[in-house]
């Protein structure tokens, strides 16, 4: 994919307009386009957000940089900032993302009674809206989505080609679907009797908050009563299963492959690693980080930090990953002391018995 290029030059100087700091070098040298460091030309605009990053660059190539500190022993100018990557993102968003420009709303779209659009549409064709569906202004919906009835979606909100929105959830505002994800789907709630599972039926919805973004092929499930709700801020990542009644705090991130079961709930600024699995009706704490792979079958308080599975306090998983790497060794070396105490303890049995001598009597 060819490296964007900026709609027109900027220099060092326009740059520190946005996203301040303090310039070293020639303010005035310009750039034509935005990369990473890896493929930086000497006509770019790249980043070194620490010190790994820049041990690990070789020959660095730019026409400017945004560093974490300064660095005299580069000849390239630079911008030290608090937060390159940050940086590097307000400057994309700033001069590479072109505003959009509503497209109004296709002929062929399929709406219910009672439907509100909003100011500034983009709606594309083989769109479906139910009965009393709500959408706010400026909202961009691709081919093939779908919003059930009395659903409402808010302002400024992208739902991407094949999206399905069931009945009776709601999206605040600026939030972000990709493709191929379902909302509101049926929870997975059954009851066993007399050797048969019978459905119990979710009559609950889904509230997505504002500045929620969800990957592709996420499902969030609707509640069996009341709500699954996702704070806002929050972001998930790609293949992402959330089950009925969960609840997950503002600003967490779920990487790809997590799956939470129902009605536990998550605390905010959680980070969870890919392919986790937690159980059902579990408290998450605030700020708690799950490393990839680990299985939560416990509460975790806040502040934490978890591996494995059964998760275990980080300091100890890394302890039991530890030895598990080293199992085939210690299962020899048992294997060796058993022989070893197998054949003392056949020595003994097979030892002649040293009679006492008798005392003598006076």
């Amino acid at each position: 994919m060819p490296i964007p290029q900026l709609p027109s030059p900027l220099t060092l100087a326009q740059i520190h307009q946005v996203v301040g700091g303090t310039i070293h070098g020639n303010d005035q040298i310009q750039v034509f386009e935005l990369a990473g460091l890896g493929e930086s030309t000497p006509r770019a605009l790249s980043f070194i957000a620490n010190d790994k990053a820049l041990n690990a660059a070789a020959n660095i190539q730019a026409a400017a940089l945004l560093v974490h500190r300064h660095l005299p022993e580069l000849a390239v100018p630079h911008i030290v900032v608090g937060h390159p990557l940050m940086a590097f993102a307000q400057v994309a968003q700033r001069f590479c993302v072109r505003p959009a420009v509503p497209r109004g709303i296709a002929d062929n779209l399929t709406q219910g009674t009672d439907v509100a659009i909003g100011a500034d549409p983009s709606i594309w064709p083989f769109v479906t809206l139910g009965d009393r569906v709500r959408i706010g202004a400026r909202v961009t919906l691709y081919p093939g989505v779908f919003v059930g009835s009395d659903s409402s979606i808010g302002d400024d909100c992208i739902l991407y080609p094949n999206v399905v929105v069931r009945e009776g959830c709601s999206l605040g505002a600026r939030v972000i679907v990709h493709s191929g994800t379902v909302i509101g789907a049926d929870g997975f709630g059954y009851v066993p009797h007399q050797g048969r599972h019978h459905k119990i039926p979710q009559l609950g919805g889904v509230v997505i908050e504002n500045d929620v973004e969800l990957g592709a092929n996420v499902t969030v499930d609707r509640a069996t009563l009341g709500a699954t709700r996702i704070k806002q801020g929050t972001k998930v990542d790609n293949l992402v299963q959330i089950a009925h009644n969960v609840t997950v705090g503002e600003h967490s991130i779920i990487v790809a492959q997590v799956g939470i079961a129902g009605s536990t709930t998550i605390g905010h600024h959680v980070v969870i690693g890919g392919q986790a699995g937690l159980s059902d009706h579990l408290q998450i704490g605030d700020q708690v980080m799950i490393a990839a792979k680990s299985g939560v079958h416990r509460n975790i308080e806040s502040n934490q930090m978890v591996g494995g599975s059964p998760a275990l306090p980080r300091d100890r998983a890394l302890k039991v990953q530890g030895i598990i790497h080293h199992l085939p060794e210690l299962h020899q070396l048992l294997r060796s002391l058993e022989q070893r105490v197998e054949t003392l303890e056949t020595q003994s049995k097979q030892r002649p018995r040293t009679q006492r001598a008798r005392p003598r009597k006076k």
